[in-house]
Formats: C-alpha cells, sequence, structure tokens
C-alpha cells in the first residue's frame, strides 16, 4: 500500500475560459484525480451592467482578457464548461466557484477559504509592456501564494 500523507488534498484551479487555462484545468483534473484530491474550479468576474452592445464591443477590445467584463451569469458558465473538461481529465471530486474580483486577488481567496494545497494555473499571461505595467496572473499568483504552484504550459 502506498503512502498518501504527502499527497495533494484540494486542488485550485482558475479559468477564464480560455483554450489556454482549460489545459490547465485538464492537466489539473488528472493530478486531482491521480491523487484522489477535491478540485476546485475558480472563476474571477467583474459585474456588468453594460448592454450587450456595449458588452460585445469591450470584449472585442480586451480580447483575452475579456473575462473581466462579463457578470457572474458566464462565470458560472465557464467553471460548469471547466468542471466537465476536468472530469473528462480524471478529477473525481469536482466543485466550482464564480467569485466576483480581480484573478488573482479571487484564486488566492479561494486557496484560502479551500485550505487548498495546491494551486494549478496556466502560463499565458499579459506579454509585453502591458504585462509589466499591469503583471501577470500566473507571475502574481506565483509570487503571492502560501501552497504550492504549479504553472502548467498552455501557450502553443
Amino acid at each position: 500500500m502506498s503512502d498518501t500523507s504527502n499527497a495533494y488534498r484540494t486542488v485550485v484551479v482558475g479559468t477564464d475560459g480560455s483554450d489556454s487555462s482549460l489545459r490547465a484545468v485538464a492537466r489539473a483534473g488528472a493530478l486531482a484525480g491521480a491523487c484522489g484530491a477535491t478540485l476546485v474550479v475558480a472563476c474571477a468576474y467583474l459585474p456588468t451592467e453594460a448592454d450587450e452592445r456595449e458588452l460585445a464591443r469591450a470584449q472585442d477590445t480586451l480580447r483575452d482578457e475579456a473575462y473581466q467584463v462579463v457578470g457572474s451569469h458566464p462565470a458560472e458558465d465557464t467553471v460548469r464548461t471547466a468542471a466537465e473538461r476536468a472530469g473528462a481529465a480524471g478529477a473525481k471530486d469536482v466543485r466550482t466557484v464564480a467569485v466576483q474580483g480581480s484573478p488573482v486577488e479571487t484564486l488566492l481567496e479561494v486557496v484560502r477559504r479551500e485550505k487548498a494545497d495546491l494551486l494549478v494555473v496556466g502560463n499565458r499571461g499579459l506579454a509585453g509592456i502591458k504585462g509589466r505595467l499591469l503583471g501577470s496572473v500566473p507571475a502574481d499568483a506565483t509570487r503571492r501564494s502560501e501552497c504550492d504552484v504549479l504553472v502548467v504550459h498552455t501557450t502553443d
């Protein structure tokens, strides 16, 4: 019988619904399944009261960061889709949470609240001057996390 005392018990993974973040979700799902851990799939969102045209313009402008303008309903759809991807990758116990706030703050709060021992993030961050000015979710989460962090290579 193997010793699982050092295995991860609770894994948190963040997603914004992008293909890149769903690759991190699949890796987290496979890892959680192999460890027998609970997987918590989290999505940060900022509320919006914009009309559909305004929302479409904002999403077109922000492109990869478009998750920052959607309200909780699309975020709940995002975590539901991600949970299905995690289950297909091997996770047995998957919970989802959509939390209002910025991505890094939200992930760190979910880690604390869930008493997670592993945070999984994709390596996709903001490139160029935008990344240097605004920061990168993977870099900020890794620097500030109080638990282990797995950075999954999710970019081509």
